[in-house]
């Protein structure tokens, strides 16, 4: 059970901040701000570097780890680019980043409580995540 749980976690991990990286680099190059910038910039690089971590305990379990649902990611994708087509202000781009993080932690904590048995590691690697989505949300405020 422990090693199903791990494995499960993780997968949802992989989609999570991949889904992040996506999101972060379908508004990087509509960002006005230099502070926004260095700020997405920032957390698309701790997003990039925990998605490795992440890829290296898949990989031990050998698991191919999971993609982003497809339809989830074309909605995010549609919503980025109808939102930003009519308004593309930090403020805009800076309200997405808000409703895709506070999505993320929310799917996040749901499987933290689903996979109880998940080993610490991966339980570490979900929480990282987490507090990711969360600082950026607070660091993005200040542009809403």
């Amino acid at each position: 059970m422990i090693e199903q749980d791990t494995v499960r976690l993780l997968r949802e991990c992989d989609a999570g901040v991949k889904m992040g990286l996506s999101s972060l680099n379908d508004v990087m190059d509509r960002v006005h701000d230099q502070k926004l910038r260095r700020c997405l910039g920032g957390c698309r690089d701790k997003h990039a570097a925990l998605d490795g971590e992440i890829q290296t305990m898949l990989n031990q379990y050998h698991d191919e780890g999971k993609e982003p649902n497809p339809m989830v990611k074309g909605m995010s994708w549609v919503k980025t680019n109808l939102k930003l087509g009519m308004d593309d202000s930090d403020q805009a781009i800076a309200d997405l980043i808000t409703d895709g993080c506070n999505m993320g932690v929310k799917s996040l904590r749901k499987y933290l409580n689903q996979y109880k048995a998940a080993d610490e590691r991966s339980k570490s690697a979900a929480k990282r995540l987490i507090d990711l989505e969360e600082k950026l949300v607070q660091d993005v405020r200040s542009f809403l």
